[in-house]
């Protein structure tokens, strides 16, 4: 049980960072008290996990070992390539979170509920339950989304909408593609010593990026691409202020 729950609480937590729900959780926490939206988020994350448990525990039940091990391995890849091209709110769910008027509870608790349905972190929960203790994967699971969800509502609360994106999307990423590559190599090579996997999958992730840079720009996931230059005014150029004064440039 201790080691789902360690497995779960990890993978959920990459999960959510950068997530659309956490980008929801931000933008609760700029409208209401942050222990009504994280005790909000905890309701809602509890009960989606339960149904995810159970989803991927009657589905372990009725599948072999090693054929869930592949399975995982290919959703792990499939979970790193969704975050590598990113999630944002949609302009109606981010008019919506801004519009709600009802009781604040009830409306971060429908948001969150509704929007993790058919998300990532509720496929990679159904996959972890298939293959662990189901108690262990619905603790850690819950827990590693809210503390993930808790970090955006601090973030909301003090810092304002803004997070470091970019590096956590890439990074998210490059784990989840390491996770698959390591699980899908393991059951494929079952008597492959433990190094040889993870350097092996470490290659792979990095062929892989290696991979993603060589594309033209206009192929490759927005998060890769370089962040585009703000053009400097022709007022800035020459020093030459709104109100007609000039001044050097230092």
């Amino acid at each position: 049980m201790l080691a789902a729950f360690l497995l779960s609480f990890a993978v959920i937590f990459i999960a959510e960072m950068g997530d659309k729900t956490q980008l929801v959780a931000m933008m609760f926490a700029l409208r209401y008290r942050w222990w009504v939206v994280l005790g909000a988020i905890t309701a809602a994350t509890t009960a989606v996990h339960v149904l995810s448990v159970a989803i991927g525990h009657y589905l372990g039940a009725a599948l072999p070992t090693h054929l869930l091990g592949i399975i995982a391995g290919v959703m792990f890849v499939f979970f790193g390539l969704w975050t590598l091209r990113g999630d944002k709110l949609s302009d109606e769910e981010a008019s919506r979170t801004e519009k709600a008027t009802a009781p604040a509870f009830f409306v971060v608790f429908s948001a969150f509920l509704l929007a993790e349905l058919g998300d990532k972190t509720m496929l990679a929960t159904i996959t972890l339950a298939a293959d662990h203790d189901w108690v262990g994967v619905w603790i850690g699971s819950t827990l590693g989304m809210v503390v993930a969800d808790g970090l955006a509502i601090v973030v909301g609360a003090v810092a304002g909408k803004h997070l470091p994106e970019r590096i956590i999307q890439i990074a998210a990423a490059a784990l989840f593609l390491l996770f698959g590559a390591y699980m899908l190599l393991e059951n494929f090579f079952p008597t492959a010593p433990v190094a040889v996997i993870a350097a092996v999958a470490i290659a792979i992730v990095a062929v892989v990026a290696a991979g993603l840079r060589a594309l033209p720009e206009r192929l490759r996931p927005a998060v890769l691409r370089p962040e585009p230059v703000a053009p400097v005014a022709p007022a800035e150029l020459d020093g030459t202020v709104t109100d007609g004064s000039t001044q050097p440039r230092i």
